[in-house]
């Protein structure tokens, strides 16, 4: 029988550095939020180890906005409410007071809500030392030079953890110690429920420090990691900023492992949601957001933005086009200086050129739109033409109609075409027309002024220099 494991992840706090209006659990960060990184390192240690998941968030400070949303991106997570920030201490209490399974559990582990870095390798490897060793607890712990505000890992002659000592409770001898605290930790259950309650506040930060179960009369250690990035925290916009990058590049070193060029990596941006097949090349200044998803052989040209789209197999989209919740199939291409809007659906082979906008239009397939056009609420039938300067009507001041193109028909530059209104397959309509009527399959339809030429009035037009 597999073990029992609760995770409990703090993220109670307000985060007022972050001068964001949102939580800070909340905070935007390589695609999702500070708090979907811990809570995804659960689940996956959780599926790596074969353990049931038990997934704790500690809320308080805007506590509805963040309960709404874990309970709208992730399944089964528990929100444990702490109304006063009254310390890691504390926290736990109410995770435990909260929770009715939490004093069932085997092992308890503690993440923090603000490190985005930590992954189901790290926790793995606390959870396997601690039962290795046959502890009570681990801490996890790095090195840091400099000015900071981690507490110490003050160790024993046998190279123990014996206590951690807060900053602000250190004497100047203690913070010269290099090795910090990370704040995340590993527990037997049965040893917390035992010496929780007796921990005190009666240090400089008047709070319950969970770091108090450190001591030497106890069977704990610290684990010393040697990367430091791991256990980077997000306290303002600039550490937030150094935690995207972080991701990114991690993100994007896992995607040229599966086969895809980036020409640039420095300086192409992606989420953690995206998916991108092998052999695509993407080049600089690229941002690829949300839930992207591109196919194998593709090419992204510079510029480009794509958020929430689909790219399917061997299609390009060149330099320059913004791409929004669109879909473009195999073999398409679009741009440079194109816009797909929410609900564009560009069919297999087709062309869509330099300022051509698309709003919630389906193109089947090799519907060639090669420049100048505006193409809104519409359906086009497979070969049809669009010409330049063409424009679909769809807009009536208080209502938006369709406009519905049938197959292999060529619609004239410069032409209107008034909504709700169908063009029929094989029909034509000529440059410069305003088309207000259906136009049925196979026929011709013009619509415009007749041209009147005077000799000589042109003078009267022109100002002379």
């Amino acid at each position: 029988m597999s073990d029992q494991v609760g995770s409990v992840i703090l993220a109670a706090g307000e985060g007022t550095r972050l001068k964001m209006s949102c939580p800070k659990p909340l905070a935007p960060a390589s695609g999702r939020t500070l708090i979907d990184f811990p809570v995804l390192a659960c689940k996956a240690f959780c599926s790596n180890c074969k353990i049931e998941e038990q997934i704790n968030v500690i809320i308080g400070h805007e506590k509805e906005k963040v309960a709404g949303h874990l309970e709208k991106f992730h399944k089964n997570i528990k929100s444990i409410v702490q109304d006063e920030q009254l310390g890691t201490g504390h926290a736990l209490k109410c995770y435990f007071e909260q929770n009715d399974q939490a004093k069932k559990m085997d092992y308890t582990v503690v993440l923090c809500g603000d490190t985005p870095l930590i992954s189901a390798t790290e926790i793995e490897k606390m959870y396997r030392y601690l039962k290795d060793n046959k502890l009570d607890g681990v801490a996890a712990s790095f090195t840091v030079a400099g000015e900071h505000q981690y507490g110490r890992i003050v160790r024993s002659q046998e190279n123990q953890a014996f206590k951690i000592v807060e900053h602000k409770d250190a004497d100047q001898e203690t913070r010269k110690i290099a090795e910090v605290n990370s704040a995340f930790y590993v527990f037997k259950t049965a040893f917390v429920i035992e010496h929780l309650y007796n921990i005190k506040s009666d240090n400089a930060a008047g709070e319950f420090y969970l770091t108090d179960l450190f001591k030497e009369e106890y069977r704990v250690e610290a684990l010393l990691f040697d990367d430091p990035k791991l256990f980077h925290g997000v306290n303002d916009l600039y550490q937030l900023q150094k935690a995207e990058t972080f991701l990114m590049s991690q993100k994007i070193k896992e995607l040229a492992e599966s086969g895809v060029r980036f020409t640039d990596p420095s300086h192409t941006y992606v989420d953690d949601e995206v998916s991108i097949g092998a052999g695509t090349t993407v080049y600089p200044n690229v941002f690829l957001q949300g839930k992207t998803t591109i196919g194998k052989d593709c090419t992204i040209e510079p510029g480009a933005i794509l958020i929430n789209s689909t790219i399917e197999d061997g299609a390009t989209v060149r330099a320059y086009s913004h791409l929004e919740e669109a879909i473009l199939r195999t073999e398409a291409v679009v741009g440079p200086f194109a816009r797909l809007r929410t609900g564009s659906d560009v069919g297999a082979r087709s062309k869509i050129g330099n300022f051509v906008e698309l709003k919630k239009a389906v193109l089947k397939e090799e519907v060639k739109a090669s420049h100048l056009a505006y193409i809104g609420d519409a359906e086009i039938g497979a070969r049809s033409n669009i010409s330049c300067g063409v424009i679909t009507c769809n807009y009536d001041g208080a209502n938006k109609h369709k406009t519905i193109i049938g197959e292999d028909s060529f619609i004239g530059s410069d032409s209107q075409l008034v909504a709700p209104i169908t063009i029929g397959s094989e029909s034509y309509v000529a440059s410069g027309s305003t088309i207000t009527k259906n136009v049925p399959d196979g026929a011709f339809a013009i619509a415009r002024g007749r041209q009147d030429t005077k000799e000589g009035m042109a003078k009267r037009f022109l100002k002379k220099k």
